[in-house]
């Protein structure tokens, strides 16, 4: 897995392959923390009530007009986006029956 965001970006593209990269990278610490039990259990609605949440915490962190102690903005707009494709992998199904490269996992930090 290359790491684009150790490269200087000088185009939007470049800069939305960085935030990708960021993407893969937080998916896959949490796949190997917590595996795909949880979201095949929850379903698409759950994964709905998970971005609800995740909406309504990041509404709350840009009202306070501050910087978070706790919780980074940074970090729930990514969790949001994971979310988000989750959820479009488990509607197609490609959730349930596909399984993570072993060798990508292992090399997760």
């Amino acid at each position: 897995m290359t790491d684009a965001s150790q490269k200087p970006v000088q185009t939007l593209d470049q800069a939305f392959a960085r935030e990708c990269d960021l993407l893969l990278k937080t998916f896959l610490k949490k796949h190997k923390d917590y595996g795909k039990g949880n979201i095949l259990e929850i379903g698409d609605m759950g994964i709905a009530f998970r971005l609800t949440e995740k909406v309504s915490r990041l509404k709350n962190l840009l009202s306070q007009g501050k910087t978070p102690v706790n919780e980074s903005i940074d970090d729930n707009l990514t969790d949001i986006s994971v979310y988000g494709i989750l959820a479009k992998l488990y509607r197609s199904g490609e959730f349930e029956k596909l399984n993570v490269d072993e060798s990508v996992l292992a090399a997760v930090e």
